[in-house]
């Protein structure tokens, strides 16, 4: 897997400010991405929004993220498209886990092996569900 790497260095045990996680995750969408290539993943594994409810598989080393859009059917919008290219593509990205506002965790970098589109009965709507895999 190939690593996208920044110039800043984060510490998976130690809570960072937006104003620094933004250094690398330019936007406040989860899903950054530039010109079709997945650059870095925001998620709050559900708590604050839970439009998007992001949770472990069997080990914490595995994350179902789901896509972008928060009404309707989700569509393969531009970052859904990132993260489905992505599969393909053998690179490893960024994932901050928020706490709470202006609190931020450093998760590592993750890669995207799977996707699927599947309808969620809670939310009566069409997800685009990825499956991240941690990367050592």
């Amino acid at each position: 897997m190939v690593a996208i790497r920044s110039n800043y260095e984060f510490d998976p045990n130690h809570i960072y400010s937006w104003s620094e996680v933004s250094n690398v995750h330019r936007i406040r969408n989860g899903i950054y991405q530039r010109n079709g290539c997945l650059i870095s993943l925001l998620t709050d594994f559900g708590r604050i929004n839970p439009c998007y409810p992001d949770v472990h598989g069997n080990t914490t080393d595995m994350i179902f993220y789901t896509g972008s859009g928060r009404r309707g059917d989700q569509k393969l919008d531009a970052a859904n498209r990132a993260l489905l290219d992505a599969i393909n593509s053998e690179i490893s990205v960024p994932l901050f886990n928020k706490l709470s506002p202006g609190r931020w965790e450093f998760l590592g970098f993750w890669s995207v092996i799977d996707s699927r589109y599947v309808f969620d009965e809670k939310q009566n709507r069409m997800l685009w569900k990825f499956t991240l895999e941690k990367h050592y």
